[in-house]
């Protein structure tokens, strides 16, 4: 496939997924239906196992194409809804696809951008890199819900009320991303850690993406009880009795996906 802001490579079972709109990748229409269109090819894709998201601009996201607003607004009765409800499935897309995603961050991570690399598993980041909802800035008020599902109160609201930057190294002081490195090692980093991810039993890894999601908005007891019958689920299967031997056999197992 081919598309026009985006660019897919794959490495092994590591797919790829480089956001390509110069300069600064602001997210139109075009976009994000291609990032809901390629996340959603992963879930059906058994030689995917990991997917890294970055940006082949100078920052990863300047967050949303504020050039396309006026031209909505003319397309009469619906047409903000539809934006809406796109700009929300972009990042669902990403953040449900059954395969577990790394952020590979460099530069501004803005508003939508700063949602796109939080619909991640996991983040990495440049130490250029930095993250910030500046849609105070701009006469707008968007991405709290997100913000306090990130930092604590008062950090959430005072980068709402302000627009604040917080930067990469600040991020990992805070415990937030996996590492902040210089940008000509964010890639190996990157990708180290997502092939060392696809290296583990395939159906393993789609249910440890599954146990993930669903229990991060359970009840501790509830939570615990699925992820139990999740591990019953998966004691059945021949990667289980494959990864177990190779335990015993002190050799690298070789997993069939089944």
């Amino acid at each position: 496939m081919t598309y026009e802001c985006l660019e897919v490579q794959r490495d092994g079972h590591v797919a790829i997924v480089y956001l390509n709109r110069p300069p600064v990748n602001a997210q139109n229409a075009q976009m994000r239906a291609e990032i809901v269109e390629v996340f959603d090819s992963f879930n059906d894709d058994d030689d995917v196992r990991c997917v890294v998201l970055a940006s082949k601009a100078r920052v990863f996201s300047a967050g949303a194409d504020v050039s396309e607003r006026p031209a909505i607004k003319q397309r009469g009765p619906g047409a903000y809804w539809k934006h809406n409800r796109l700009v929300r499935e972009s990042s669902l897309s990403i953040q449900e696809c059954n395969k577990p995603v790394i952020a590979a961050v460099n530069g501004a991570a803005l508003g939508a951008g700063f949602g796109l690399m939080t619909s991640c598993d996991i983040w990495v980041a440049s130490n250029d890199a930095y993250v910030a909802m500046p849609e105070i800035n701009v006469g707008l008020a968007g991405g709290t819900a997100l913000l306090q599902r990130v930092f604590g109160k008062s950090r959430a609201r005072r980068m709402f009320f302000t627009g604040m930057k917080v930067s990469a190294d600040e991020l990992y002081r805070l415990g937030l991303i996996e590492a902040s490195l210089p940008p000509e090692e964010l890639m190996p980093y990157v990708m180290a850690l997502a092939q060392e991810i696809a290296s583990k039993a395939p159906i393993a890894l789609r249910y440890a993406k599954e146990a993930a999601q669903v229990t991060s908005s359970m009840p501790p007891r509830e939570g615990y009880r699925y992820e139990q019958n999740i591990t019953v689920a998966l004691s059945g299967t021949e990667d289980a009795r494959e990864a177990q031997q190779a335990f015993l056999e002190k050799r690298a197992p070789v997993y069939k996906g089944r």
